[in-house]
């Protein structure tokens, strides 16, 4: 080659390949224009969206005032599973994320990578449905129509058009559009909760009294449930490619946003259950903070809670349409998505990007938001898992502790099993619905992986 000196590579699962150290340092160091800051920012995008809003309802009708303590253990249990993440990210380096680590860790199973590849895209899509159903959900929520649901749909339809426009036009102003709605809408989520808190009617002892029955099973299937709303610090790994020094950066900005994250959440959910009476919670679950703001600060605190909602859910859309694409896109470089999703224009995924927003468009109009939160939960859940195997797998390459990523494996398997014996004891003909989707996402995977074979042979 006259690029650049060829190198021989060996993968975990023991198959060679060649790459041009030229060229990919070329790769590497182009376009270096996101920092610390837009790379946490991208990460708070994906996580603190419309997972917290949804959650927070759902979690104070199973476990009361013992709602922030199962958030915090929600943290924990997204720790775990970044552990791998941060682990596998900083040795493989590729924009492909989950997908590429399952796939070169395990490089003799092609349904494996197709499968892996299908369910985190699909998972990506049902948030990436969710952030908007969530943002539309406040954006009308001061009009006589808020209850309509097409109209509700739609405008979750144009927002995602809006934030698939801008990643389309650039990685740059992206980022910058980033940081800006992430950092903005942290400070008006904290200014919320602690005015909350401020105006409380009640006090922790006074709940605990009159919330005596509440088991320790019921806390984990709350932070169980909370997971996806933890969801998003992978987003950080798919922009290996246009971030300054990969090694540091990758983990500081994923712990960094996961800490950030569960702080917030804490604070939002205890002020929530200060100030706003459980009832109106349960009963509102799409508008608990904007209701309960309602009643304890007047029309400006509803104001105000609205714009952090539109602002989190908007930076939640962006954050997951710009790292989701680019994985989409690497999995379809490898066949098992269709070729045109390969394609990039200066370098931005364009196709992936549309085909993400379209398919999230689809979602919203045929499923419900139930439907596509747990689903969320689960797949995030599942897929979580799966990476914490592939790193206890070649955690002499990736310098991991077999302690930890054992201990990752039991928590994100206990989280499943809950979130799923949750969903069978109070929703099973949702479950069964879910069931269907994997079932589905199953036999595409595996005809792709098929066809690959073939191709290959």
């Amino acid at each position: 080659m006259i690029y650049g000196e060829i190198q021989s590579l060996t993968e975990p699962g023991g198959f060679n390949i060649v790459t041009d150290n030229h060229n990919k340092s070329i790769h590497r160091n182009r376009n270096k224009s996101l920092g610390v800051p837009e790379l946490i920012a991208i990460a708070l995008g994906g996580m603190v969206g419309g997972g917290i809003f949804t959650i927070l309802g759902i979690s104070v009708s199973i476990i009361g005032v013992l709602t922030p303590i199962a958030i915090v253990i929600g943290g924990l249990i997204a720790a775990m599973a970044a552990y791998s993440y941060v682990k596998l990210g900083v040795y493989y380096k590729d924009e492909g994320a989950t997908y590429s680590f399952y796939k070169r860790t395990f490089s003799g199973s092609p349904f494996a990578a197709s499968f892996v590849g299908w369910l985190v895209t699909f998972g990506y899509i049902s948030t990436l449905a969710l952030y908007a159903y969530t943002f539309a959900s406040y954006a009308i929520s001061g009009f006589s129509f808020a209850n309509n649901e097409w109209v509700r749909k739609l405008v979750a339809g144009a927002i995602i058009a809006v934030f698939m426009f801008i990643n389309i036009w650039s990685v740059k102003g992206m980022g910058k559009i980033e940081d800006l709605m992430v950092y903005t809408k942290l400070i008006i989520l904290i200014v919320i909760s602690f005015v909350l808190m401020n105006n409380s009617h009640t006090s922790i002892p006074t709940l605990l009294q009159n919330n005596p029955d509440t088991s320790i099973l019921n806390i984990l299937i709350v932070a169980s449930i909370t997971f996806v709303a933890y969801e998003g610090f992978q987003l950080v790994i798919n922009a290996v490619n246009d971030m300054e020094e990969p090694e540091k950066n990758i983990p500081k900005a994923i712990y960094s946003a996961i800490i950030i994250a569960t702080l917030l959440y804490f604070i939002i959910s205890l002020g929530a259950v200060l100030a706003i009476p459980f009832e109106d919670i349960v009963q509102n679950k799409e508008y608990a903070l904007a209701s309960g703001a309602s009643k304890v600060l007047g029309h400006w605190g509803t104001d105000l809670v609205i714009a952090g909602a539109l602002l989190a859910t908007s930076s939640a859309i962006s954050g997951t349409i710009f790292g989701a694409s680019r994985q989409m896109t690497v999995i379809a470089e490898d066949g098992y998505f269709p070729r045109f999703l390969a394609k990039r224009r200066n370098h931005i995924p364009v196709y992936a990007i549309i085909t993400m927003a379209c398919l999230a468009f689809i979602l919203i109009l045929t499923g419900s938001l139930k439907v596509i939160l747990e689903f969320g939960s689960i797949t995030f859940l599942l897929v979580s898992l799966l990476m914490s195997y592939a790193n206890h797998k070649i955690r002499h390459l990736t310098d991991s502790s077999g302690l930890i990523t054992l201990m990752s494996l039991f928590g994100l398997l206990s989280g499943a099993v809950l979130i799923i014996y949750y969903e069978i004891s109070t929703q099973a003909q949702q479950m069964f619905f879910i069931v269907g989707l994997y079932i589905l996402i199953t036999i595409v995977s595996w005809l792709y992986s098929k066809n690959k074979i073939q191709n290959i042979s």
